[in-house]
């Protein structure tokens, strides 16, 4: 089984496979808040794109990542990536990681959905045995939002990686398994529903 690129369609965003086409539309998201500003996480500078790109498709090639550019559906406007990855078929199973949003499509429906069709690919095509998702240990916000989807934290990889800035980063290591599954995708229907409420 290999894992091939595929086409996610919701109500409030499209996941499509990563293009060099997406160039321009990454780096205006990317300004809108100058995410690479933020210590505890990896997002790529502007002018980094390009090889950023080249980097994700290369290891798309290799089977390791299946990278996605995240559309803003009313607007049709790139809003970010996110990144199937450490992918495992002997399980299966795979991380769901490397995502960034621009700072306008933070706090909306966007990843909650994106999530969802993210998930329901995993669980239900894929027959995955686990989902997993890793942040640092002082990535607050990011740690709230995957706990928000149902995530389990697993443990916290200690000095796993270290940072742009030379810092060491404690990585936690949460996942949703398949027995899990059901139970979240109502939650997060529910969560998509409050939302439009």
């Amino acid at each position: 089984m290999a894992l091939e690129a595929v086409i996610f369609q919701g109500r409030y965003v499209d996941l499509v496979p990563l293009s060099r086409e997406h160039h321009d539309g990454l780096v205006e998201a990317v300004q809108d808040g100058n995410l690479w500003e933020l210590w505890f996480t990896r997002v790529p500078e502007p002018q980094a794109m390009s090889a950023h790109i080249d980097r994700c498709l290369n290891l798309q090639a290799a089977g390791t990542m299946l990278p996605f550019t995240v559309v803003d559906k009313p607007t049709g406007s790139v809003v970010g990536m996110t990144t199937y990855l450490n992918i495992d078929l002997s399980g299966p199973r795979v991380e769901i990681g490397a995502t960034w949003y621009a700072k306008r499509a933070q706090r909306t429906p966007i990843n909650t959905e994106a999530k969802l069709l993210l998930l329901s690919h995993a669980f239900e095509r894929l027959d995955c045995l686990a989902v997993e998702f890793r942040t640092h240990f002082l990535n607050h916000r990011s740690r709230s939002a995957i706990e928000r989807l149902g995530a389990k934290l697993d443990g916290v990889l200690r000095q796993h990686m270290r940072m742009r800035d030379g810092t060491l980063r404690d990585t936690c290591v949460y996942s949703i398994i398949a027995s899990e599954w059901p139970t979240v995708r109502a939650h997060l229907h529910w969560l998509l529903g409050q939302s439009t409420s």
